[in-house]
């Protein structure tokens, strides 16, 4: 098992809002595009963060949305459409969303809409 599987959401969390806010964006960027991935409320993501849900539990209670397998591209070099693992290829989709938002893409592309 991967270690990142054990690791907090939010212990990650803020290194995602950082890279936004560094590149101009907010953290109500990054909740938004976690809250379309997973389809948790505002309530549920900041309850799964401040109670320190590991990322395989995150993912395991959340209700993937269904056009998360349109997210495409690479990141940390590799194809997110071509991770074998799940719970590996969820985690990079919400790292790529982060990334989108990063780099300042239009919301309704990176929410797939």
């Amino acid at each position: 098992m991967s270690r990142i599987f054990r690791m907090s959401v939010a212990s990650v969390y803020v290194h995602y809002v950082a890279k936004a806010e560094r590149k101009g964006h907010t953290k109500d960027e990054v909740d938004e595009v976690t809250r379309w991935l997973t389809g948790f409320s505002p309530a549920e993501l900041e309850a799964h963060l401040a109670d320190g849900t590991t990322f395989e539990d995150f993912f395991a209670a959340a209700n993937l949305n269904p056009n998360a397998p349109l997210i495409t591209g690479v990141i940390c070099g590799i194809r997110v459409q071509e991770i074998d693992d799940p719970l590996m290829q969820k985690i990079r989709y919400l790292d790529l969303l982060v990334e989108e938002v990063a780099r300042g893409k239009k919301m309704a592309s990176i929410l797939r809409s």
